[in-house]
This record gives structure tokens, C-alpha cells and sequence, in this order.
């Protein structure tokens, strides 16, 4: 492979390429033709500027570039790469609701998490949080937020500017005690991965290289509270590559209201997760369908937000959060649940959702989270069959 002619074409296509406008995604098939093309980019970018710009993912053997076109690169290294559009994609979170206090929130209660705090408080579980960043100064936050990582820029901590990554982190992991707020998993380790702007919008591009960021650090479960319509090659890639390195996707099916729902969620290797309201019936706003793996509350739920204050907000990213601190909790006592394994067992143990006028149950897929219910079904999974027996005639 010409790769000193690969990078010209790119150079051509990233010169003509208008200002935080048209970006691609190339993508090798063989490794070989990767760390050939790596080779030769690290070599030419400290005379090339602009290819600077230039980011990149080992883990699915991929380039990030700001490109105007791909038409000369595709017809030229079909047979060596795929080249697909970088799309936008955006928060599952509906617009910003009334002000909160902090109380422990229906949500948290409605899981049973408290009762479930006697077996499990999610003790150094590492969730990824790849969303806005979170409220450092958050004082039910200081003692849950680890440094995490700033996608958008390298080197900084990555801070909030919208507030939907903090509202997210308080539902997982808030430990404010008796004068602030609870989350469901409160001893879980929280990394933020800063991949959305202060407008709530990312590139795929940036939740791939979250991803990669996740499983080069060995987080445990991934948190993702946002989603598309459209396919992309690039982020089933390594949402597969995720999920076969033992770390669970759980994604929000969107705010639509439809069957049917976004992506990532609708891919088979994430848990998906739709949301329900303060009587337990599947939110309005919540897609579903049978891909729906479990349901979490999403309606008005108050959590942490920005300048150490509270507010409500709902959407199934607010639903997504509560399903990932239950899942910690889970994890905390069985590490080594692979990300199959914990989806059945959220599947198992959810609660039967309340059904409006004129729905069916089946269309509904999943029922709605219970972590006390998941935790029992976990440990007695743990015991093995014979201790399972054995307790059930001791009861």
C-alpha cells in the first residue's frame, strides 16, 4: 500500500475541509495496513500541520480526520479501508426542568437501592460516564468523581459545561450523606469522559475514542446517556470490541416516544434502557419495543448540577443512569459477571411495568429495574445450585 500517497489524498481532502464542518472515518481492515499508515503519519505530521488534526483509534484501527470528501481515498484503497461519515449525536435528556433540592430521589427508592445498600454500595466498581464531564466542586460528588479524561481538550480535567454529565453522576454515585444527595451505586468510582460540548453534541468520532479511552483503563461499565438514527459502522466496532473485553454498554433508547429507538441502544451488545414515570408505567416520552432490555424512572428525577445546586430533568438518560448504579452494585460483589451475563440478569429480575390504555406487555420488552431483586438473583447465582437448594430448605 501506497501510504505516503493515502496521506496526500487525506491532506488534499483536510485543506479544502470548512472549519468544524465535514469530518470522515477511515478505518482499516487488516492491522498491518493500520500500523503502516501510523507509521507514516507520525512521520509526516511534524512537517505536515495539518495533519495534526488528525485523531486516532487503535482499537478499531482508525483515523479521525476533518475531510471535505473521501471520493478519491475510496476509489483508490477500497479493497484496504472504509471511509464513513462522522455524524453528530445527541444527549437523551429532555430540556432542563424545574430546580431541585436535595432529598433522596423517588428514583433511587423506586429501585429499592436503599434496601440493597446492606449487601452492596458498588465498593470501587469503575464506571465510565462518557457525557458532558461532571461538577467537580459538587460536594456530593468530591468523593465519588476520579480524573477521568477531557476528549475535547487533552490535558484538562474534564470539567461541565452543560450540566447533563453531572445530573447523570449524581444518580449513579452522589454520597452526600443525611444533608445531601444519594445515588444508587454511592461508593462506585466515577471517570468522566468528556466527549459532549456545552451544547450536549458530540462527534461518533468522540465516543469511539471514549470507548477505546474505557477499555485501555479498565473500567468495568460504561454509562451512555445520549443516541442517533443512524447506523455507524465505527461505533458497533467498538462497542463489539467493549463488550468481548468483559466491559457492558449501558445505553438510552431515546426520547421519541416511538417503537423503536436509537442507537447505540438498538445494538444487540448494549443493555438498553427506556424510562418510566412516578407510577411505573413506560413514560410517554420513552421509546420502546422488544430491544428494550429493562426500563428505569426518568421522569422529574432531581439530581446534582452545576454550581453544587440540584435540578430535575427526564429523559431515558436520566432512566440510563439508574440501571448503571444498579448494575455496580451487582458488580461490586460479582466481578466477574460478563456483559451477557449482567443483562440477563437485569432482564430476570426486573419488576412487570403498568401498562397505559392499549398496550401490550410484549411490545413493551423489558419490565423495570429492581437492584434488591438483582443483587439476591446475583448472589444466589454465585452460590451455585446445591447452596441455592440448601438455603431454600433452611427457609
Amino acid at each position: 500500500m501506497d501510504y505516503y500517497g493515502f496521506w496526500q489524498i487525506l491532506l488534499d481532502e483536510i485543506s479544502a475541509a470548512p472549519k468544524n464542518d465535514e469530518r470522515r472515518i477511515v478505518t482499516f481492515y487488516d492491522a498491518r495496513h493500520y500500523a503502516g499508515a501510523l507509521s507514516q503519519w507520525k512521520t509526516l505530521r511534524t512537517k505536515k500541520t495539518r495533519l495534526r488534526q488528525v485523531q486516532v483509534s487503535p482499537l478499531i484501527r482508525a483515523f479521525f480526520v476533518p475531510a471535505a470528501s473521501a471520493a478519491k481515498l475510496v476509489h483508490k484503497f477500497s479493497d484496504t479501508l472504509s471511509v464513513e461519515d462522522d455524524y453528530r449525536i445527541q444527549l437523551h435528556a429532555l430540556p432542563s426542568e424545574k430546580t431541585g433540592t436535595a432529598v433522596m430521589p423517588w428514583g433511587v427508592k423506586a429501585i429499592h437501592a436503599p434496601q440493597a445498600w446492606s449487601k452492596s454500595t458498588g465498593v470501587q466498581v469503575k464506571v465510565g460516564v462518557i457525557d458532558t464531564g461532571a461538577d467537580y466542586r459538587h460536594p456530593d460528588l468530591r468523593h465519588s468523581l476520579a480524573t477521568g479524561v477531557n476528549l475535547l481538550r487533552r490535558g484538562m480535567l474534564p470539567l461541565d459545561d452543560n450540566g447533563h454529565g453531572t445530573h447523570i453522576a449524581g444518580t449513579l454515585a452522589a454520597a452526600g450523606g443525611t444533608r445531601g444527595m444519594m445515588g444508587v451505586a454511592p461508593r462506585a468510582i466515577l471517570y468522566p469522559v468528556k466527549a459532549f460540548d456545552h451544547n450536549g453534541s458530540a462527534y461518533v468520532s468522540d465516543i469511539v475514542l471514549g470507548i477505546d479511552w474505557c477499555v485501555q483503563n479498565r473500567i468495568d461499565i460504561i454509562n451512555m446517556s445520549f443516541g442517533m438514527k443512524t447506523r455507524s459502522k465505527a461505533l458497533h466496532n467498538v462497542v463489539m470490541k467493549a463488550y468481548r473485553a468483559g466491559i457492558a454498554i449501558v445505553a438510552s433508547s431515546g426520547n421519541d416516544g416511538k417503537r423503536g429507538g436509537d442507537y447505540p441502544a438498538r445494538y444487540p451488545e448494549t443493555i438498553a434502557v427506556g424510562a418510566i414515570d412516578k407510577k411505573r408505567r413506560v413514560a410517554s416520552f420513552s421509546n420502546r419495543g422488544s430491544y428494550i432490555d429493562v426500563y428505569g424512572p426518568g421522569e422529574s428525577v432531581p439530581s446534582c448540577w452545576l454550581k453544587e445546586g440540584y435540578k430535575e430533568m427526564s429523559g431515558t438518560s436520566m432512566a440510563t443512569s439508574h440501571v448503571t448504579g444498579a448494575a455496580a452494585l451487582l458488580l461490586a460483589l460479582r466481578p466477574g459477571l460478563t456483559p451477557r451475563e449482567l443483562k440477563l440478569l437485569l432482564r430476570r429480575t426486573a419488576c412487570p411495568v403498568r401498562l397505559r390504555k392499549g398496550q401490550r406487555r410484549a411490545s413493551l420488552g423489558g419490565g423495570a429495574a429492581d437492584a434488591l431483586r438483582l443483587l439476591r438473583a446475583g448472589i444466589r447465582a454465585k452460590r451455585g445450585p446445591s447452596a441455592n437448594a440448601a438455603s431454600r430448605r433452611a427457609d
